[in-house]
């Protein structure tokens, strides 16, 4: 493979004790570092050599370039693979779609593997950090954010709902701010991802070099790795507010967290969804956040709700597993493929979504995307977590 069109790179840093460090950079910049099967399986093996190897301490997971960490996931494979499902004659086989079923099982392998790491992964979430690029990120277990960071879970305006893990993280925000984001799709700022949980330190991007510089300092191999990268870390964050090398702004999420909460409390998700759309407001934030709500997909918003509602008791690999399930549903059905085409393919910003509103999809119709047609010891991911 050509280097240069290699979409992940790869390389170890020595440390002054002997000790290396493991970096896996993404490197397609043209996409943002939209994840790609390609990516994946580049991904998944180099990880699993750092987990196993003793000399290698800790893993940074970056991108190149200033204005993404992961944009999300490589659409346009999929799209062509749900059109040619589509018109096939298994088109009501779930399993049917090949292209879909590998991808979303490799991707949500590698997120789950990130969740379960043996060895602390700092993870340099700058710049645009959507849908799948956030499922990378929050199984790091040291996140850091920059005054650049632009997080969201959008996947309501192309008709999926938020995977990659989604809903176990969204329904474990504080309150209901989970649910508001899986409906709203609302950016994120640096403030934000800290205060929900996407994230766990502030550094200024002009620091980055410093962090690594320090790392390289440290006497990794003791027993007490996480602890020696939060220390760094720490430090790098209280000299970027310090010293105002960064300006991060306040956290919308905190700053509205009272009235999100009440909206999103209401027992019913039509009354969630018409308090939210009939919010009058000068907030900027918040009218975008309405405005997204008002184009997505009422189908995406039934499924993020009553995901969120179905995950509370789930272990991680019990989300993921019956993630998969749905993820391929929406790639047999209407508004997924649909969503694309109008926002991504043919740009026309006119998705026909089916069913147009909330009150076009029956109980039946939202449990369908449930039905797994996989006995337990057969689902594709039966062997994670085990």
């Amino acid at each position: 493979m050509n280097q240069a069109a290699t979409p992940v790179l790869f390389e170890e840093l020595t440390a002054a004790n002997g000790r290396r460090i493991g970096i896996a950079t993404l490197a397609s910049e043209k996409t943002l570092h939209a994840i790609s099967l390609e990516m994946v399986r580049l991904l998944t093996p180099q990880l699993q050599r750092w987990q196993a190897d003793p000399e290698v301490a800790m893993v940074i997971l970056q991108a190149q370039g200033e204005k993404a960490f992961c944009a999300g996931g490589d659409l346009q494979h999929l799209y062509r693979s749900m059109r040619e499902h589509h018109a096939s004659p298994t088109r009501d086989d779930i399993r049917a779609n090949t292209y879909a079923a590998e991808f979303f099982e490799q991707e949500y392998r590698l997120d789950y593997l990130l969740h379960s790491f043996a060895k602390p992964i700092l993870c340099w979430g700058h710049g645009i950090v959507m849908g799948g690029g956030i499922g990378l990120m929050a199984g790091c277990s040291h996140r850091v954010v920059t005054e650049k960071s632009r997080l969201a879970m959008p996947e309501i305006s192309i008709g999926l709902y938020p995977d990659v893990g989604g809903s176990w993280f969204l329904a474990r925000m504080p309150g209901k701010t989970g649910l508001f984001l899986a409906l709203t799709g609302a950016n994120l700022n640096a403030s934000d991802a800290l205060f929900a949980g996407l994230a766990d330190y502030r550094v200024a991007h002009a620091g980055k070099q410093a962090v690594i510089d320090a790392l390289l300092l440290q006497p990794w191999g003791e027993g007490k790795d996480a602890e020696l990268l939060d220390r760094v870390l720490g430090a790098a964050q209280a000299s970027s507010l310090q010293e105002g090398t960064a300006a991060f702004a306040a956290a919308n999420l905190r700053t509205h967290f009272d009235l999100i909460d009440a909206l999103c409390r209401r027992p019913t998700l039509p009354e969630i969804v018409d308090g939210i759309l009939a919010l009058e407001t000068e907030d900027a934030w918040l009218i975008k956040a309405q405005a997204t709500l008002r184009a997505g997909s009422p189908g995406s918003a039934w499924l993020g709700y009553a995901l969120q509602k179905r995950v509370r008791a789930l272990s991680l690999a019990e989300v993921f597993r019956l993630e998969f399930v749905v993820s391929l549903h929406c790639a047999a059905r209407a508004d997924f493929v649909e969503g694309i085409r109008a926002l991504i393919i043919e740009k026309d910003q006119k998705p026909q979504w089916n069913p147009a509103s909330l009150a076009g999809a029956t109980p039946q119709w939202v449990e369908g995307f449930f039905a797994d047609p996989w006995p337990r010891a057969a689902h594709p991911l039966a062997d994670l977590g085990a």
